[in-house]
C-alpha cells in the first residue's frame, strides 16, 4: 500500500441525504449511494468524503452529533455503511468522512447530563463543556456565525450558567481541558478505523482550546493534541488520512501539518476566493500573491484545493476590500449572501458560462494539491438562494429527466428538499443521463480533465514556478517533478482573446505538446514565444526535450 496515495487523489463530496434515495422515503441514504458508485468511478475520482451521517438533530445538517457511534436512521445502519465501504474498495474507491471533535449537538447525551446537575450522570458530564458564571470570557474571540449569532456564549438555566459554542447555540463546545474528552474522541476514531474508513476530514479544527487574552484559535494546546491524534491513528492504521478543517490564513493553516506529524492535508482555504477574484478582474496577481506566501509544507504533506462545497464560499481569509468586491461582483442580491461569505453553486457564480467554468477547473487540476469536487457540480448544477441556511448548495443529485430528478421514487412532497425546477438549471435539462449521452457535456469534459490529470503525476506531486507574461490576463506556470515530468500550464483569465509573450529560452530545444490531443504545440527557441489565446482557453503541455 502506498501510504501518500491522497497526493495524487481527486476528492468527491457527497452530502448523503442529497445524493440518491434507496428506499423511496425521499431522503438520501447509504444504499442509494452505494447504487451510484459505478457512476463516481466513472467519473474517475480516487475517493469519496462523505459530509456527517451519524445520528443527530439535523438543525446543522449533521454537524450537531448526538452519537458518535452510530449511523442517523435515514441514512441506514452500520451494517450498511459497513457493506459502502466493502462495495467501494471493490472498485478501487476510498472512503473518508467527516469527524466533528469540537462540538455536539445540546440533545447529546453529554450535554444533557452535565447541564442538569439532578442528572445521574452529572458528575461524570459536569466538566465535558465549556461553563462559565460570565459572559465576558474569551472576548477576543471573533464570531463566526454572525448572521445567527451574537454572542460566542449562551445561557442555560438548568445548569444556571453559560456555555461556550464557537457555531450555532445549539453546538456547544467540548472541554478540551478535560483529559477525559480528549480520550473519548480517540475512542470514537478508533470506532470508525476498525470500521475501514480510509481517513477523516477533521471538523474547525483551530478551535480546540480556548485561552484568556488569544483568540482562541491556533493556540498551541491545540496542534499538542491534533499531533497525539495523528500518532494514534499512525499506530492504529498506518495510511490512514487525515484531512485539517483549517479556516486560516496561509502560514497559521501550514501550522496544521507540523513537521510531518499533525495532518497530512489541510485546506487551502485563501486560495479558493482568489480564483473568484482572478476570474473576476481578469488578473492573475491575486493567485500568484496567495501562493507566493504560502509555505513550503513537508514531503508527505499535501493542499487540498475546492471551488466549492457544502458550505457557503467562504470570504473569511480575503481582505474587506475584496470581500466587498466579491459580494458585489458574485453576490449582487443580498439572499446570496450568508455570514461572511456567498451561498451560490459554481455554475451560478460563474454566469453558466461554459468556457469559464472550465477555465476554473483548469486551476483546480493544475495548481499544487490534490483536487476536492462538490457533487453536482460536474453537470453544472444551480441552487436555490430562497432556502433557508445552505440548503439551497445541498439540493438533490439531478441523476435524469424524470420526476424527482431521478434522486427518488417518492412523491415530491416527500422529498427533503425540492429539486432545482427553473429554466437554466432545473432537471430536466441539466442531469447526469443527459450529459452521458452527449460527448461535448461539461460532465464528460471533466471526465478527460480527470484522467489528463491522473495521467501526469507532476500535477499531484510536482513543485510550481510562476512565468511572468507582459499581459496580466494571461497566468502561465511551470510545474516540474524532478527527473520524471515538466509541464507548462496557460490560462487566459479573460473573457476576451489575449495576447502574451512567454519567455522559455530555458527550455530551448524542447518542444511542447498538449496532454489531452497529443499534438505537438510549439517547439521552443531561444525567442519569446508570442501567445494567442482564445477567451477563456486553457493549454496543458506536456514538456518534451526530445522533439517528437
Amino acid at each position: 500500500m502506498r501510504y501518500d496515495w491522497y497526493k495524487d487523489a481527486i476528492f468527491y463530496e457527497v452530502f448523503v441525504r442529497a445524493f440518491a434515495d434507496g428506499n423511496g422515503d425521499g431522503i438520501g441514504d447509504l444504499r442509494g449511494l452505494m447504487a451510484k458508485l459505478d457512476y463516481i468511478q466513472d467519473l474517475g475520482v480516487d475517493c469519496i468524503w462523505l459530509l456527517p451521517i451519524y445520528p443527530s438533530p439535523l438543525r446543522d445538517q449533521g454537524y450537531d452529533v448526538t452519537d458518535y457511534r452510530a449511523i442517523h436512521p435515514d441514512y441506514g445502519t452500520l451494517n450498511d455503511f459497513r457493506t459502502l465501504l466493502d462495495e467501494a474498495h471493490r472498485r478501487g474507491l476510498r472512503v473518508i468522512t467527516d469527524f466533528i471533535p469540537n462540538h455536539t449537538s445540546d440533545q447529546h447525551p453529554w450535554f444533557q447530563a452535565s447541564r442538569n446537575p439532578r442528572h445521574p450522570e452529572h458528575a461524570r458530564y459536569r466538566d465535558w463543556y465549556v461553563w462559565s458564571t460570565t459572559d465576558q470570557r474569551y472576548r477576543d474571540a471573533r464570531i463566526i456565525f454572525l448572521d445567527s449569532e451574537k454572542s460566542n456564549w449562551s445561557w442555560d438555566s438548568l445548569r444556571g450558567a453559560y456555555y461556550w459554542h464557537r457555531f450555532f447555540h445549539h453546538q456547544p463546545d467540548l472541554n478540551y481541558n478535560n483529559p477525559s474528552v480528549q480520550q473519548e474522541m480517540l475512542n470514537v476514531v478508533r470506532f470508525w478505523l476498525d470500521m475501514g474508513v480510509d481517513g477523516f476530514r477533521v471538523d474547525a479544527v483551530p478551535y480546540l482550546f480556548e485561552r484568556e487574552g488569544t483568540n482562541c484559535e491556533n493556540l498551541p494546546e491545540t496542534h499538542a493534541y491534533l499531533k497525539r491524534l495523528r500518532a494514534f491513528v499512525d499506530a492504529h492504521a498506518p495510511g490512514t488520512l487525515l484531512l485539517s478543517e483549517a479556516n486560516q490564513w496561509p502560514e497559521d493553516a501550514r501550522a496544521y501539518m507540523g513537521d510531518g506529524d499533525e495532518f497530512h492535508m489541510n485546506f487551502h482555504f485563501p486560495l479558493m476566493p482568489r480564483i473568484f477574484i482572478a476570474l473576476a478582474r481578469e488578473d492573475r496577481e491575486p493567485i500568484e500573491s496567495i501562493l507566493a506566501r504560502t509555505p513550503p509544507i513537508p514531503k508527505l504533506c499535501q493542499w487540498a484545493t475546492f471551488l466549492r462545497c457544502h458550505d457557503e464560499l467562504t470570504l473569511e481569509m480575503v481582505t474587506e476590500e475584496e470581500r466587498q468586491f466579491l459580494w458585489d461582483f458574485y453576490a449582487p442580491e443580498p439572499r446570496m449572501r450568508l455570514n461572511l461569505g456567498i451561498r451560490r453553486r459554481l455554475a451560478p457564480l460563474l454566469g453558466n458560462d461554459r468556457r469559464r467554468i472550465e477555465l476554473a477547473y483548469s486551476l483546480l487540476f493544475t495548481l499544487p494539491g490534490s483536487s476536492v469536487l462538490y457533487y453536482g457540480d460536474e453537470i453544472g448544477m444551480g441552487d436555490n438562494i430562497w432556502l433557508e441556511d445552505r440548503t439551497g448548495l445541498r439540493t438533490p443529485m439531478q441523476w435524469s429527466a424524470a420526476a424527482n430528478a431521478g434522486f427518488s421514487t417518492a412523491a415530491p412532497a416527500r422529498l427533503y428538499c425540492p429539486v432545482i425546477d427553473d429554466d437554466i438549471y432545473g432537471y430536466r435539462t441539466v442531469n447526469v443521463e443527459a450529459q452521458m449521452a452527449r460527448a461535448d457535456s461539461l460532465l464528460n469534459r471533466l471526465r478527460e480533465m480527470i484522467r489528463v490529470r491522473k495521467a501526469h503525476p507532476v500535477f499531484g506531486r510536482g513543485d510550481l514556478r510562476f512565468l511572468q507574461t507582459d499581459n496580466p490576463a494571461v497566468l502561465a506556470y511551470l510545474r516540474r517533478l524532478p527527473e520524471r515530468e515538466e509541464a507548462l500550464v496557460l490560462n487566459n483569465l479573460s473573457a476576451r482573446p489575449q495576447s502574451a509573450s512567454l519567455n522559455l529560452r530555458d527550455h530551448a530545444g524542447a518542444v511542447l505538446v498538449d496532454m489531452f490531443t497529443g499534438e505537438q504545440r510549439h517547439a521552443i527557441t531561444a525567442e519569446p514565444w508570442r501567445l494567442e489565446m482564445q477567451r477563456h482557453e486553457y493549454c496543458w503541455l506536456t514538456v518534451c526535450r526530445e522533439a517528437r
